[in-house]
């Protein structure tokens, strides 16, 4: 590439795309446009390379304000965990066995890597991968993702990790999200995949609901009956008029006056499948219907009496 030529490319704009240029015998086609692609100035019309980007000397900064104004990239955190990690082994990456200098090379490496590195980018490294797990082990779509990334950010900015699990913020980060989008999946199914117990994620909720969603204007909806029922009915392979009938109950109850308040919403959507399902001929024993409720034949007998009462006033009225 000449000398003419290049001065000419450097004198361009970023996004340059020029067609009345005379690039005499460097002339790629009728009709140039040249970009910058990968490091490259490159016709986009005909594929023509014309060379290289080359990066001038970067003033130095020496002040808060020359740092600022001379800045030109933003740090990012990246989505797939840590950045090259240097590890104490006594081998390379071939295999072969490391002399005395190149320990003492790679252990001052090491050290200077970890000082580099804040607690806040520690802890989104070790919490990044545990997210990710509990996606993929609950099927969760991206937006919920995204949505519970937010929360456990605010979380460990404001350092409410300190002292406290991890693994329990992230199972509550993660609910939190599922509840503020009214996906149907449910606090024991979160608990079980981050093999974390019930009680830490549900005093880590408790944290995040009052201190985090109001100030990120996100709200928290609990679950209801009315949303496991279609869940439910779908795991026990019943038929949509059956699920149906059972919301009708549900709706019919509630107009009677069936009172729900400090009772698990699993119950009443597990009697009501179970009601449904003897009065259109597809029945499924008490076993059946606990089993994927998650609860006791005990509470479904319960809940049964509950409902029955709630629809003999509401026939009354």
């Amino acid at each position: 590439m000449s000398e003419r030529s290049f001065l000419k490319e450097r004198l361009r704009k970023k996004n340059l795309c020029e067609t009345d240029t005379d690039w005499g015998e460097n002339e790629c086609c009728e009709n140039p446009c040249i970009e910058r692609r990968d490091g490259d100035s490159v016709c986009i019309n005909c594929g023509m390379v014309y060379g290289k980007n080359i990066v001038k000397n970067e003033r130095r900064a020496y002040t808060a304000q020359e740092v600022e104004s001379r800045r030109q990239t933003e740090p990012r955190w990246r989505g797939f965990g840590p950045r090259t990690i240097l590890p104490n082994d006594n081998v390379d990456s071939k295999g072969n066995k490391l002399n005395v200098k190149d320990k003492t090379l790679f252990s001052r490496l090491s050290k200077i890597q970890q000082s580099l590195i804040s607690s806040i980018e520690r802890n989104f490294w070790e919490a990044k991968p545990k997210l990710k797990m509990l996606i993929s082990k609950l099927n969760i779509p991206e937006y919920i993702e995204e949505t519970a990334w937010r929360i456990y950010t605010e979380v460990a900015k404001r350092k409410l990790t300190m002292g406290r699990s991890i693994d329990g913020f992230i199972g509550a980060s993660l609910y939190a999200a599922i509840r503020i989008h009214e996906f149907p999946r449910l606090l024991e199914e979160v608990s079980d995949a981050s093999m974390t117990s019930r009680h830490t994620i549900i005093r880590s909720l408790g944290m995040i609901i009052k201190q985090i969603l109001p100030d990120l204007n996100l709200k928290y909806r609990p679950i209801t009956s009315e949303q496991l029922i279609f869940r439910f009915g779908n795991d026990l392979g019943l038929p949509l008029n059956t699920q149906k009938h059972a919301l009708d109950l549900l709706r019919n109850s509630s107009t009677g006056g069936l009172n729900r308040i400090g009772k698990d919403p699993k119950g009443f959507a597990a009697s009501v499948l179970y009601m449904a399902a003897k009065k259109t001929n597809e029945r499924k024993t008490q076993a059946e219907v606990s089993e994927v409720a998650g609860i006791t034949e005990v509470t479904l007998r319960s809940r049964v009496k509950d409902i029955k009462t709630g629809l003999k006033r509401a026939a009354t009225h």
